[in-house]
């Protein structure tokens, strides 16, 4: 049976027409993953050092950008700041098909293509969350749940429409890529105009990054989450960014599109999860199930080890996804929860430099260690650290013993 929570989430229009924007630019930044990945590792043909070298280098500035995204969000209206920032994405995607026209494509101009799109990401994802948790109300947990699940959806899609770039050539889909973020700009105009807290003063956008990070602090349950979260993702968003592809291309032979189908069932397996998550939400003590979730990626990680047949490196990427489903969304499911209200942009951008600024510098490690002691080998970080994590989350945090208080209240 639907709880009511669940029918008020569907049936406010500000949810939907919000999932519309988040889905479209979701969409765009799907592509992005597998794009850059297959440009750099399939048609440039880099070694596995250089292409971790070149996510970081990427991805690591945006880090910055993201806290300055929380400032902004708690600050202004973030619904008209994303209208913005997804207008200016498409020139990116655009840059390099000239480039790619006038015969200049190459490591530099991938490097700026990168590098904007990873701007237009860190700036966007705590506006984003800001206004999720303004628009779901008490409904906190179904509202991420809900626009998580919505989210990986389309995100499968996008992966679709990327692996098609040996058939169809970087041009079309690049176009494509713009085309998708430039209607998420349409679709957030549908969303009401948000009104952030007043602040008691003005303050600069420095001193605000500042007291964001000491309210994430104050907080032990956030500020464990978060660390749990980051180190977490060195190494395994780290190998799904920067192992995975290079596992499909070296150890399984694959192209594009074989790359693609295994993130669309990764992501297919993400959605699953947070589909079911709903089914079952509110969690009293959610972040059980979320240090539990660190000892099975541990199982789903060996079984890619082992290098089985490709029915073998399907099912493990199936279950990678259901786990990181359900370890994503949960972790912003407290995060969400336990922040302030006046520091809640500033506390989320802060969970996503976590999720996203974490990849990079594993990137770096792990092509190193491709290269050094083999493809698989690489593997072997992140089920020793996803074992650690979950002994240092139930012995030393009181992550194991919150406990969520709109779940506890009912209905």
């Amino acid at each position: 049976m639907t709880s009511e929570a669940e029918k008020t989430i569907w049936q406010n229009p500000q949810f939907r027409a919000y999932l519309g924007g988040t889905a479209l630019s979701g969409m765009g930044l799907a592509m992005q993953q597998l794009l850059l990945s297959w440009i750099l590792i399939g048609i440039l043909l880099l070694p596995a050092d250089q292409v971790g070298l070149i996510q970081a280098l990427i991805g690591i500035p945006g880090v910055f950008l993201m806290l300055m995204g929380g400032a902004i969000a708690d600050r202004a209206d973030p619904r008209n700041f994303l209208i913005g920032i997804y207008l200016v994405a498409p020139v990116f995607p655009l840059f390099l098909v000239a480039m790619d026209i006038a015969g200049w494509f190459a490591v530099w101009s991938v490097i700026v293509w990168g590098f904007g799109i990873s701007v237009v990401q860190s700036y966007s994802m705590p506006p984003q969350q800001a206004i999720l948790n303004r628009i779901s109300g008490a409904a906190v947990q179904q509202g991420v749940t809900a626009a998580t699940a919505a989210g990986f959806v389309v995100q499968v899609v996008g992966l679709g429409l990327a692996g098609q770039i040996d058939q169809l050539g970087v041009v079309p889909v690049l176009v494509g890529q713009g085309v998708v973020i430039a209607l998420a700009a349409w679709a957030m105009t549908r969303v009401a105009p948000v009104t952030a807290p007043p602040p008691v003063h003005r303050e600069s956008a420095l001193k605000g990054i500042w007291e964001g990070l000491k309210a994430t602090y104050r907080s032990k349950v956030i500020f464990n989450v978060l660390v749990i979260n980051f180190a977490s993702s060195i190494f395994n968003a780290g190998s799904f960014m920067t192992v995975f592809p290079f596992v499909v291309k070296r150890i399984y032979d694959g192209d594009a599109f074989t790359l693609s189908w295994l993130m669309m069932i990764f992501f297919g397996g993400a959605a699953l999860s947070n589909a079911i998550q709903l089914r079952f939400m509110p969690f009293v003590r959610p972040g059980r199930l979320f240090l539990a979730m660190q000892l099975t990626r541990i199982i789903v990680l060996f079984l890619i080890y082992v290098r089985g047949d490709l029915w073998l490196l399907v099912l493990a990427t199936f279950g990678w996804g259901l786990n990181m489903g359900v370890t994503t969304n949960l972790a912003r499911t407290i995060v969400q929860e336990s922040a302030e209200p006046a520091f809640r942009g500033r506390i989320l951008s802060v969970f996503s430099v976590g999720m996203v600024g974490s990849a990079p510098i594993g990137a770096i490690v792990l092509g190193w260690m491709i290269e050094t002691f083999g493809t698989l080998n690489a593997l072997w970080p992140a089920m020793i650290l996803s074992a650690l994590l979950f002994l240092y989350g139930v012995f030393f945090t009181g992550v194991w013993r919150y406990q969520s208080q709109a779940a506890a209240a009912g209905p």
